[in-house]
């Protein structure tokens, strides 16, 4: 694939990608504008990417299946653990839309840097709030979220995050080990986790309070 275009149109056809609002964030977010310029040749490969310290841009197939699996409102305020690139943030950003707030915290200072230059760069994307610090932790001066992306895989969900969730909220989280892990689909149902796995990914760990051990 050569375009954004061509890229959306692989997800779509492929039933990565549903719902209007999510189809129309990816059309506005070029994953071109996120990788390095040594990737920019792969920009729109249905593969992961690497980035700067070990970490990676995910996959855009998996991006496309964490963001229709949260059914997000219009206007809804989303929690984001591991900003990365920035792809993700902005592909939430604009499926909730100018009313919504998406927070992201990335523990990287590069990472951070690169992410929010990246992100501001995009015109008319001013619903992103981003913060450097340890996202195992949530964030929360701005809970309630009504979803929560991890872009990290954890041995367990962390308790902060899903008591930052919203009743009736959902969660998207990479469970298992260290590279190998769940996708697991969390729903919070009167204080209760109901949980389904999605599928099996390979994402970088997370690290920090509630996270693996460095």
């Amino acid at each position: 694939m050569k375009s954004n275009a061509e890229l959306v149109k692989y997800l779509v056809d492929f039933g990565f990608l549903k719902t209007k609002r999510v189809i129309e964030a990816f059309k506005a977010v070029d994953r071109a504008h996120f990788v390095l310029p040594s990737q920019k040749e792969s920009a729109y490969a249905d593969y992961p990417l690497p980035l700067f310290r070990l970490q990676t841009i995910s996959a855009p197939s998996v991006v496309a299946i964490m963001t229709e699996a949260l059914e997000l409102p219009a206007g809804g305020k989303v929690l984001e653990v591991g900003t990365g690139s920035g792809y993700q943030a902005a592909v939430l950003a604009g499926a909730v839309g100018p009313k919504g707030k998406i927070v992201t915290v990335e523990r990287v200072q590069e990472l951070f840097d690169y992410a929010r230059q990246k992100v501001s760069g995009l015109p008319g994307l001013k619903n992103v709030f981003s913060v450097c610090g340890d996202g195992s932790v949530g964030y929360a001066a701005e809970a309630p979220f009504d979803a929560i992306v991890v872009t990290c895989g954890a041995p367990s969900v962390p308790k902060p995050l899903f008591e930052q969730l919203k009743e009736g909220g959902k969660m998207v989280i990479p469970i298992g080990g260290t590279y190998f892990q769940d996708l697991i689909l969390v729903e919070k149902r009167r204080g209760r986790q109901a949980s389904r796995s999605l599928l099996p990914v390979m994402f970088v760990p997370m690290h920090g309070k509630n996270g693996f051990k460095e």
